[in-house]
């Protein structure tokens, strides 16, 4: 299915204010309550809308600390890979994790209350993890710009 103008301006309303109601879509992407409606069944249907979440302010919850932990694996092999990825998964702090092209194979998102609480992360979790052979970590000093809107 291709997006027409119509479904575009439905996923950027739904970006930034997701409980919105479909009255209140659909006033301000210019339809009627039951076509847009209709609309976001099908973009949800068809995986252009995949989850509603709500998201929240880390700092209030008092995780104000983000690091990026920059990893090397040992080697490349199917199997380093899998077990690697399989056990960062399960680590709680770990909010986005990339496998990259370039100097690291791998990109850790992690949040934490503060540096004694990253060392903590890094001792009982990131120090156990499989076939890393090198790890460079990055302690982000103030969030520039962050949006989880995608270009529509």
């Amino acid at each position: 299915m291709s997006l027409d103008e119509t479904d575009r301006r439905i996923l950027r309303v739904l970006q930034r204010r997701g409980r919105m109601s479909n009255a209140d879509l659909a006033e301000s992407v210019h339809l009627s309550a039951s076509a847009c409606h209709r609309r976001v069944q099908r973009l949800e249907e068809d995986g252009y809308i995949r989850d509603y979440v709500a998201l929240l302010d880390e700092r209030r919850l008092g995780l104000p600390t983000t690091v990026y932990v920059e990893i090397k694996l040992s080697a490349q092999a199917n199997e380093v890979l899998e077990a690697f990825e399989k056990a960062v998964a399960r680590i709680p702090d770990v909010l986005e994790c990339h496998l990259m092209a370039g100097a690291a194979d791998y990109i850790l998102k992690i949040v934490a209350e503060d540096t004694e609480d990253f060392a903590r992360i890094h001792r009982q979790y990131l120090t156990r993890l499989p076939g890393v052979a090198q790890m460079q970590s990055s302690f982000s000093l103030r969030t520039v710009c962050r949006t989880t809107a995608l270009p529509v």
